[in-house]
């Protein structure tokens, strides 16, 4: 157990935002500078987890979180503690990934029992769901007539760990969006994306003069998105390279930087390079995370400019991804029922409803977007197309996130640039599922 640890906590100490390449489009509060101050509830800094400041037993729990910097958040906190009849003590993540993410694992792994409550993202998921260190939620939380609301296979890739138990209760649904941009299609006289057939047929008449049917971001910690993505509308499994379905896709995005429908130079970029290049129009359509932010501030954000669209069908089924962060319940919390009350009001319609209103992230449930969500808000059609069309799954990530993501990044872009071959590619990639489990 002890050298279980050790890895998790040097894997996770590697762990940066940048790797996730979620860039959350503003779905995910907690970006500001500065700390809110609370009007109900009370915030400490990070390094005073550990540290009671109040009397024992003024506070009902303690919650762990990235929001509190949001000008929201008192809000916010004052209507949770309201609607639970809670006191909640609130201590602010740090805003460095890294570090906060070496705080988490320490808390966890030591059986530090000051926190009870705490919000993690997808990647720590994948490190602590089997670690022991996070209290299962099936009987409690999500519940069967609860959990069957939110997107299954995010659930179960994502917050279930191998006895069976969901561990955390996802407070939004980011997706990983297919991003058309509307001009080039009119230009071009392609009317449907529907199949592969129509994605090439736009691949091929938007390329061209130095502009690209596709862009990526093919930098080596970002890349595993879209290889990914490219795997499932296969029907691949990015976990098992036997899988032919795998090679296929590989095969695909080979092809199509043969054929000029997409960049090599790209393999430099992350989101922060892409999404310049795509205002400029020098994309036909991408896989971004997020509602747009980037192309609403360059005036390019619309339904006749850049806009989502459908995920192409290549297979039996339509497949997209979606992130999120997680409230999980620490093993070592000496205040259980507190912290249930808590999670069951996360999971609510009440709580989907009033993290919404507040971080204007979008509700996890598909029943409660339906309800909440504005029909004048230009990403209701398409999330609920994506919720009730398309399988949604989580990220495919290992314990080992970082190595694995980084090691699967390079061989890519080997293979991109020819330096091996696909067979290489395949039997490198399954070496490093079985190595990073």
């Amino acid at each position: 157990m002890k050298k279980k640890i050790v890895s998790i906590l040097l894997a996770t100490a590697m762990v940066s935002s940048m790797l996730s390449g979620c860039g959350n489009g503003g779905q995910t509060a907690g970006n500001g500078d500065g700390q809110a101050a609370q009007d109900s509830g009370s915030t400490q800094d990070e390094s005073s987890a550990g540290e009671s400041q109040k009397a024992e037993g003024e506070y009902d729990l303690t919650l762990y979180t990235i929001n509190s910097t949001d000008a929201d958040f008192p809000d916010w906190l004052a209507n949770v503690e309201g609607a639970t009849g809670l006191k909640i003590n609130v201590i602010a993540a740090p805003t460095d990934s890294d570090t906060r993410q070496q705080k988490i694992t320490t808390i966890l792994s030591t059986g530090d029992s000051s926190v009870d409550i705490l919000e993690i993202n997808d990647e720590m998921s994948a490190s602590f769901k089997n670690a022991g260190w996070l209290d299962g939620l099936n009987d409690t939380v999500m519940t069967e007539d609860i959990r069957g609301e939110f997107p299954q296979g995010y659930v179960a890739d994502m917050i279930t760990n191998k006895d069976g138990q969901i561990i955390g209760v996802p407070g939004y649904s980011g997706y990983l969006a297919f991003w058309v941009n509307q001009e080039i299609m009119d230009e071009v006289g392609i009317t449907s994306l529907d199949t592969k057939e129509d994605f090439l047929a736009y691949m091929e008449a938007a390329s061209g003069d130095g502009r690209y049917g596709y862009g990526g971001s093919w930098e080596k910690t970002y890349v595993f998105n879209e290889i990914a993505q490219f795997v499932n509308m296969f029907g691949g499994d990015y976990l098992d390279w036997t899988n032919p379905a795998n090679k296929e896709a590989m095969l695909f995005l080979h092809e199509m930087l043969e054929k000029g429908y997409t960049p090599i130079d790209q393999i430099a970029d992350k989101y922060e390079q892409m999404n310049p290049k795509f205002n400029d129009g020098k994309y036909g359509s991408l896989f971004m995370w997020g509602l747009g932010t980037d192309y609403e501030k360059a005036d390019m954000l619309g339904a006749d400019k850049i806009h989502m669209a459908m995920v192409p069908q290549f297979s039996d089924q339509k497949y997209i991804f979606t992130d999120s962060w997680s409230y999980v319940l620490n093993t070592a919390s000496q205040n259980k029922d507190a912290a249930i009350k808590f999670l069951q009001y996360m999971a609510s319609e009440e709580g989907m409803k009033a993290s919404y209103e507040a971080f204007d992230r979008y509700p996890a449930r598909r029943d409660v977007a339906e309800k909440v969500v504005p029909d004048t808000d230009p990403s209701k059609e398409i999330y609920s197309r994506y919720a009730n069309e398309c399988v949604v799954k989580g990220r495919p990530m290992l314990p080992q996130t970082m190595e694995f993501i980084s090691a699967m990044g390079t061989i890519f872009q080997s293979y991109m640039k020819d330096e091996i071959t696909i067979d290489d590619f395949c039997a490198k990639a399954q070496e490093y599922v079985e190595t990073y489990q």
